[in-house]
């Protein structure tokens, strides 16, 4: 049974519009949602929360296991080490249809030690923890008695309550030239002068219903399977999570390991509006569940 405590706030839940059709594609159609309701942690999840799971269970992450080079045919066995994605800002402007400029498989980099075998977390324990995979994520939800979020639930306690607002506190990106979110400001990926990291959880005002950092600071996992529109009840089939997951098949037929796609939600301090205007309740991303990365996170759900 496990120690955790969570602070989680109550919501009402009800029917809201989800989505966006200003944006991104796959962020529509806006259509109606109902979500129960439900409990969801106030802020995401610590890396002092986490250092507590794993020492309480052992838990290995996936970016600390050894990979398989039956996987990943054709690969140089000497470069499938464990380790995980990490940001890397570059000297100046680059291409940003290509996000291999600044992203890097650093050897030796999981949560402990987010950005490689030199660093650590010891001065970190109240920022997000990341390096978490789908699967790192959900086990310490388990643990902990609770759950990760759907996507309609994280949208609609994003929102905060402000109906069809593109931002958590309103229209505009940064009202009054002040930004309500940890995002990237300045020139992307070689120029920011924001917080150029995740920052420690609430760091920033809370949204209408009090949650922390819905938006921005780090990406979150929630439950749904990736599909590259919304589907509504009127759709065949209902269950994105039992329709073939067309970034899995593209991904196999360009000889990568089919691993299927979950929702990301809230974009990160790595959205810029130049390149990812995602700090944003509708925004969603499509993440292999397998991988963690620098600027991706989570928190917990529960039901009512």
């Amino acid at each position: 049974m496990t120690s955790a405590t969570h602070d989680q706030v109550l919501l009402d839940g009800g029917v809201f519009r989800m989505g966006s059709d200003e944006f991104y594609p796959d962020e529509q159609p806006v259509h109606e949602r109902e979500v129960a309701p439900f409990r969801i942690d106030r802020r995401a999840v610590t890396n002092a929360q986490y250092a507590e799971f794993v020492d309480d269970t052992g838990y290995v992450t996936v970016a600390e296991r050894e990979l398989d080079p039956a996987a990943f045919e054709g690969a140089d066995p000497a470069d499938l080490v464990p380790g995980a994605m990490v940001f890397t800002p570059t000297a100046g402007p680059v291409d940003l249809r290509d996000w291999r400029n600044w992203w890097r498989w650093q050897p030796g980099a999981f949560w402990r030690r987010p950005f490689g075998p030199a660093s650590s977390i010891d001065e970190r324990m109240q920022h997000p923890v990341v390096h978490v995979a789908f699967e790192d994520a959900t086990a310490y939800a388990e643990w902990a008695g609770l759950r990760l979020p759907s996507e309609a639930e994280h949208e609609y306690a994003a929102r905060g309550g402000l109906a069809g607002a593109r931002f958590a506190w309103g229209d505009e990106a940064y009202p009054g030239g002040v930004a309500q979110a940890n995002s990237w400001l300045g020139r992307f990926p070689y120029d920011n002068q924001g917080v150029g990291d995740a920052a420690p959880v609430g760091s920033y005002e809370p949204n209408g219903y009090g949650l922390y950092d819905m938006t921005g600071n780090v990406w979150e996992w929630t439950t749904d399977y990736y599909t590259p529109r919304h589907l509504r009840l009127s759709d065949k089939p209902v269950d994105a999570g039992k329709r073939a997951n067309l970034l899995a098949a593209a991904s196999a037929q360009e000889g990568f390991p089919a691993i299927p796609r979950r929702v990301l939600k809230g974009g990160s301090h790595l959205c810029s509006p130049e390149y990812c205007l995602r700090f944003r309740p509708a925004a969603r991303s499509p993440q292999a569940e397998d991988t963690g990365m620098s600027h991706i996170g989570f928190r917990c759900a529960s039901d009512a």
